[in-house]
């Protein structure tokens, strides 16, 4: 794991090599670079980001949404409670010019969701990446299946510690694919319209 009060490099497309700040202190735990390149391929290869409009759950300081913006997602919505985080999160779009193509929600999630739904808008793909241990990951699934910011295909990929559970199917969204990178576990869903 990287220690939090070191940065960040943005692996893969536009931005490759960029470094991204870090919330100092141990209050965010950063993706492993090895990792974020798994997630990555996968998401490339079987969906494709280029003008993507993506979520950012958990968001931290932005990389996982800095890194699709940065292989071709046309958008980014950000969504972050913690107000050191969010400082962080800011300065980063900013440094790499991409506050006009990202929404920072600096809030709950679910509140962050009622409000994307009530706006009606829709997203590509999800990424989340909640704090371990806690039941936020479960919680954001179940949000995420009631409502309308999915359609047909949209991918919500998932990071947690390898040792939680993940569900075969969450609502109309079902595991297509599980990986394990020491204490990290990705699993990515695809919703299925007709479930």
């Amino acid at each position: 794991m990287v220690p939090c009060s070191e940065t960040v490099r943005v692996i893969g497309g536009t931005f490759r090599g960029r470094r991204l700040a870090a919330v100092p202190g141990r209050s965010t735990r950063p993706t492993p670079e090895r990792v974020r390149e798994a997630l990555f391929s996968r998401l490339e290869s079987r969906y494709g980001l280029e003008e993507a409009r993506v979520l950012d759950l958990f968001a931290g300081t932005a990389a996982l949404g800095i890194e699709a913006l940065s292989r071709g997602a046309a958008f980014v919505a950000c969504v972050e409670s913690d107000r050191a985080a969010l400082r962080v999160l800011r300065s980063n779009l900013s440094t790499l010019g991409l506050d006009a193509r990202a929404r920072v929600l600096p809030e709950d999630f679910r509140r962050a969701l009622s409000r994307l739904e009530e706006a009606g808008e829709r997203f590509d793909g999800v990424l989340v990446d909640a704090p371990y241990g806690r039941g936020l990951t479960e919680q954001a699934l179940q949000s995420l299946t009631g409502g309308r910011l999915l359609g047909n295909g949209a991918w919500v990929a998932v990071e947690t510690s390898s040792d939680e559970e993940t569900q075969e199917r969450n609502g109309c969204l079902c595991k297509v694919r599980e990986d394990r990178y020491g204490d990290t576990k990705l699993t990515v869903y695809e919703w299925e319209e007709l479930c």
